[in-house]
């Protein structure tokens, strides 16, 4: 396939990513016969068909994908080329396609504005997912670098923890449970939870929690889509929810929420960003993944002054 060239993979990609010819030469700012022509050599020179013609559009192959993954790796070397150039040009500048599990998206905000005043010139775009959808953007090289609470085993992936990560039970203010403490897990157990969807890292984390309670974790309660939906249904009283600490800083501090004082509660996990290790790191992935080693942690909602007191600890201060 010595014929390929950069023009026919760009029109494969538009094909694939807008379904039709047509759709595909409007995006690339072609008409539709040189769309036609691009996708005929490159079929031609690998003689192998790329796209299945259905009554739904055009839909790529096994072998159209091949080249897809292979059109992603282009751009993605010759994006890091234009940034190697201006790295050696002595500018500092670049882009970063940073993705964030939907948890992340609290503190993600604060970590780019810190970042952006020491690399002005760093652009950096966002992506907003769930585990599963991040997880993805990763496998197909979408994001340059991801922030989540677990990373996957299935891929090659190099990993540096940049803070911890604390995970809490909160209810409503008129809880029966929220002026209790050391409430124990056998007690918080009874109580009806709010959860996240199957594979979300709170969810995998409550149910290594009630591991050891038989049963418990066969039907562990109500499943709602976004972290958003959860603290509004805790509001509203329709039950309890174990969540990361770094969703609802605004919400203790107003009183709209409480943390339950649950013995073994925190639960501290940790922060990580992740990428391939079949990556070449960008000047701006390099400048990231420092940013966050020196100041990562720094930019995280601290939520220990807002915990509530054991009952041990009341007790020492009342002796004190």
């Amino acid at each position: 396939m010595r014929n390929l060239n950069l023009k026919q993979l760009r029109a494969i990609q538009a094909i694939k990513k807008h379904g039709t010819i047509v759709a595909a030469a409007n995006a690339l700012g072609l008409t539709p016969p040189a769309v036609t022509i691009q996708l005929k050599l490159a079929e031609e020179d690998a003689n192998i068909i790329l796209f299945d013609r259905t009554n739904e559009g055009l839909r790529p192959t096994v072998a159209g994908l091949a080249f897809l993954d292979a059109a992603q790796m282009i751009e993605e070397r010759l994006r890091l080329l234009h940034d190697e150039i201006d790295a050696i040009k002595g500018l500092r500048v670049g882009t970063l396609s940073l993705g964030v599990v939907s948890t992340a998206k609290y503190f993600a905000p604060q970590l780019m504005a810190i970042f952006a005043k020491d690399h002005p010139d760093i652009i950096v775009k966002l992506a907003i997912g769930n585990r599963a959808e991040i997880i993805d953007s990763l496998k197909s090289h979408a994001v340059d670098l991801a922030l989540m609470g677990r990373p996957p085993k299935d891929i090659p992936l190099r990993s540096a923890v940049f803070g911890d990560h604390p995970l809490v039970m909160i209810a409503a203010p008129d809880h029966p449970l929220a002026k209790c403490r050391d409430i124990t897990k056998e007690r918080i157990a009874q109580e009806h939870f709010l959860i996240r969807e199957p594979g979300s890292g709170t969810r995998i984390s409550l149910e290594i929690f009630l591991s050891e309670l038989p049963g418990r974790i066969d039907d562990l309660g109500t499943e709602m889509s976004s972290n958003e939906t959860i603290k509004q249904a805790v509001m509203a009283g329709l039950g309890i929810a174990f969540i990361s600490a770094h969703t609802i800083a605004l919400e203790l501090e107003v009183g709209r929420l409480v943390m339950l004082d649950v013995t073994g509660m925190p639960i501290r996990r940790q922060w990580f960003s992740v990428m391939r290790t079949d990556r070449t790191l960008s000047p701006a992935m390099r400048a990231f993944q420092d940013f966050l080693n020196r100041k990562g942690a720094q930019c995280l909602p601290s939520i220990d002054r807002l915990y509530p007191m054991t009952g041990a600890q009341i007790s020492q201060n009342q002796r004190a």
